[in-house]
């Protein structure tokens, strides 16, 4: 599984006086992996990055390849559903998050994924988890909504916690 960790000071911040106010963080975790897995999911239907910046194209040659359905590649390895990084749904389908009372981890399964997330020499980076991997930073709406989330687990009222 392709894991990175965020060390965002300011949320950082916030998780620190949610601990000090909640004796079991699992709840709060699980929701943020929850919320950052649906959000990555959108980016598949989106292919835009954590930051809005939409994916780069297939390049030619990878489109001679793709196997559209009736065309020799299709024949030899099925036939795909023509969205970018999503050919066959393996890498998407093996989206998932882990959440304990300490931290939660949203990542994929396929090993390929960190090619995509960070890019090659060949291939451009199409972001999924982060908008700015070598920072560990999260998109700007990602970050956003976690610090919503984490504001109405500080200040609860009725019908307020995910």
């Amino acid at each position: 599984m392709l894991t990175i960790t965020v060390d965002d000071a300011g949320l950082q911040s916030y998780l620190r006086q949610l601990q000090s106010r909640v004796t079991n963080l699992t709840p709060a975790m699980d929701a943020i992996g929850n919320l950052l897995e649906n959000r990555i999911r959108q980016r598949f239907q989106t292919a835009t990055d954590p930051s809005g910046k939409p994916w780069a194209q297939w390049a030619p040659s990878t489109q001679a390849r793709y196997p559209s359905p009736g065309t020799r590649a299709a024949k030899k390895y099925g036939a795909g559903n023509a969205r970018l990084l999503d050919r066959h749904g393996t890498m998407l389908g093996g989206l998932n998050y882990q959440a304990d009372s300490k931290s939660v981890t949203v990542g994929f399964a396929a090993p390929y994924s960190a090619y995509h997330e960070f890019g090659t020499k060949h291939m451009p980076r199409r972001g999924m988890l982060l908008a700015y991997p070598e920072t560990g930073t999260l998109g700007p709406g990602d970050q956003t909504e976690v610090l919503k989330m984490i504001t109405d687990w500080l200040s609860p009222r009725p019908g307020s916690r995910p």
